[in-house]
């Protein structure tokens, strides 16, 4: 027994020796290929062997013959091990290499496509990430394309709705200047108008910005949806009488909610004043609002016709305002990209949906605590 363990001693320190030996190497080398570490590594494990070998036979507990038997031995396994460990290596680097040709594609701006070759598992768990790195990386720049179009279309709005108005307010003001307007007073009515118009179009701006950048600070209160329905109703009722549309709110219930009342109250009133503005003379625009699973559904029903279903996804999109039969004199294609942001800064949601004769757009919060 006690032999046994001294030529374990000894083995084991011949071994510990090439070990710690090898470990210096694969540090120098730790930036270099895989197959020259795991040549190394091959390499270590059979010098580990014969240095233990070696070292029990200097302690005499090895005839010379069996040494050379043992020695020989190491030597061949010494060769199937090194090319093992070298075809291995090549192997892996290869795998390697065409998957980073793969994600070079992608970084490119296209599409990954995983290798056909199969890869070790890692590998294949890398190439999987990648590939839902990738996907993830076309929707963003899908969404960041949508963004720039509709940034463009919107500063054109913009610069149409600006330059008629501005075009009109320096006529009006030459015109009076000049003493030949013929109305003073309705050239200055006219004036205001167009001076609210454009006071509304820079305060829409004003919102999306704080919307885009964050920065648009809540201050919830809990609100009986009665309430905040029937004030948004009374507000647009005289656009409503003007434009011959009959307002329905009998559907809305008491419920409470925790919510911005002043930013809630543009959401609806945005909302009514798009359905006004869209539902023909005679027509109804009717106002619902009550519990659902989802929490607190508010709904604005209008008479417009409908929207083209190609159109639905763009409805609150910044700068959307559908096809020109479609479009207000007054609208910048502002309001209901503000009514999403408002909702959603609230931890809701707004949708819309054709319906029978025209479209409902609907706002759902969450249900106040009790």
């Amino acid at each position: 027994m006690n032999d046994t363990l001294l030529i374990a001693v000894y083995a084991f320190s011949g071994a510990a020796v090439a070990g710690l030996a090898g470990a210096g190497v694969l540090r120098l080398i730790r930036r270099r290929s895989l197959t020259v570490s795991l040549a190394v590594v091959s390499a270590v494990a059979v010098t580990a062997m014969l240095a233990g070998t070696l070292a029990v036979a200097e302690a005499m507990f090895l005839s010379a013959h069996d040494l050379s038997v043992v020695t020989m031995v190491v030597a061949m396994a010494a060769v199937v091990s090194l090319v093992t460990a070298l075809l291995l290596g090549r192997w892996v680097v290869a795998r390697s290499h065409e998957l980073a040709v793969a994600a070079r594609s992608f970084g490119d701006g296209g599409d990954f496509t995983a290798p056909e070759q199969p890869a070790t598992a890692e590998l294949s768990a890398l190439s999987r990430e990648l590939a839902v790195t990738s996907a993830r990386l076309a929707e963003s720049r899908e969404r960041e394309r949508a963004l720039e179009a509709s940034r463009r279309e919107l500063v054109a709005w913009i610069s149409h709705d600006l330059r008629t108005p501005l075009a009109g307010l320096r006529a009006m003001s030459e015109a009076l200047e000049d003493g030949v307007a013929a109305d003073p007073r309705r050239y200055l009515r006219q004036i205001r108008t167009e001076v609210e118009r454009l006071n509304g179009m820079v305060g829409d701006l004003f919102e999306l910005s704080r919307i885009h950048a964050g920065t648009l600070a809540l201050s919830p209160s809990r609100i009986s949806l009665y309430d905040l329905v029937s004030d948004a109703l009374a507000g647009v009722d005289p656009l409503a009488r003007e434009h011959g549309v009959r307002l329905v709110g009998e559907y809305v219930e008491p419920v409470p909610v925790e919510v911005d009342g002043k930013e809630m109250s543009r959401v609806l009133g945005n909302l009514l004043v798009n359905a006004i503005r869209r539902t023909p003379a005679d027509g109804t625009v009717a106002v619902t609002a009550g519990r659902s699973h989802d929490g607190v559904v508010l709904s604005v029903s209008d008479g417009c016709g409908g929207i083209p279903e190609d159109d639905l996804p763009r409805v609150f999109d910044t700068g959307w305002r559908g096809t020109d039969a479609r479009t207000p004199p007054a609208g910048a294609g502002l309001g209901l990209a503000i009514v999403r942001g408002i909702v959603e800064a609230h931890q809701g949601r707004a949708t819309v949906h054709n319906i029978t004769g025209g479209c409902r757009f609907e706002v759902t919060l969450p249900a106040a605590g009790v």
